[in-house]
């Protein structure tokens, strides 16, 4: 594996490439099937989301890619597919045919609250993820925890610490919060973001943060086959995890790799 460095490839024959079992983590942000081009505020790093052959034509893109991206997860490994209401149905199916159905881990919903709105139908604000464990049971996953327990009416003991009565005794809660679920609330990047780096499907680091710290160690591999702004490889660099990428895009490429000159670790 290339680690520590970003591609310009088409990223099906680079993974051809690459040895089998080689990644604990793969996250793939691909086109969404919008049939929409997607341009950023400023610069070159815009690039067609457009099908002439309509949903097939995207299908028959994106599954050779998906199925080797299975063969390059290590047993433990996890892959993680991002995507909206476009197109997300008819990949998890292949998902289910690719790892087997008993391999799927979470449809995430990932709100975000921001954007236009509809007369039409209920504001479209979220986007879903697909876990998928290369062999569910011997895959990493770290219970991670956000926000507060609701506590009205609960007992307090001595030390101040909210409890429940059970036929075992007391139940306390966990000091670092509740586990959560797979409904993520974290805000969209706003046009005036510090993080923002003019690509127009940017992810926040913090959506990123959360995948990574939930599915691999220190010193794992992290790749991004569809990199874009390199978001990705950023934030796994910060959190000590080795990582490749990848995208089609020279412009794209260029940017991350600017990014990650310019990011910390």
């Amino acid at each position: 594996m290339p680690l520590g460095q970003i591609i310009c490839a088409d990223n099906l024959e680079l993974m051809k490439s690459l040895p089998a079992g080689s990644c604990d983590l793969i996250y793939a942000d691909p086109p969404f099937f919008t049939g929409k081009r997607r341009e950023p505020a400023s610069g070159s790093h815009g690039f067609a989301d457009s099908w002439p052959g309509g949903l097939d034509a995207f299908l028959s893109f994106l599954g050779p890619r998906l199925t080797e991206m299975r063969r390059l997860l290590k047993p433990t490994g996890t892959l993680y597919v991002h995507l909206d209401w476009h197109a997300v149905h008819y990949v998890k199916v292949i998902l289910d045919d690719l790892f087997g159905y008993e391999n799927f881990l979470n449809e995430i919903v990932w709100s975000y609250r921001t954007g236009g709105r509809s007369a039409s139908w209920f504001a479209r604000k979220h986007d879903t993820l697909l876990a998928y464990a290369r062999h569910i049971g011997r895959h990493k996953f770290h219970v991670l925890r956000d926000g507060v327990f609701r506590t009205d009416g609960l007992n307090y003991d001595e030390a101040g610490r909210p409890y429940k009565n059970t036929r075992a005794g007391r139940l306390y809660f966990h000091p670092d919060g509740p586990a959560m679920t797979d409904v993520w609330e974290i805000p969209f990047l706003s046009t005036v973001s510090r993080e923002r780096v003019s690509y127009p499907t940017q992810k926040p680091e913090a959506l990123l943060a959360r995948i990574i710290r939930a599915s691999t160690d220190e010193g794992d591999v992290v790749a991004d086959f569809f990199c874009g702004s390199g978001t990705t490889l950023a934030v796994a660099r910060r959190l000590g995890r080795r990582w490749f990428g990848c995208d089609a895009s020279s412009a794209a490429v260029r940017l991350a790799n600017q990014r990650l000159r310019g990011s910390r670790g």
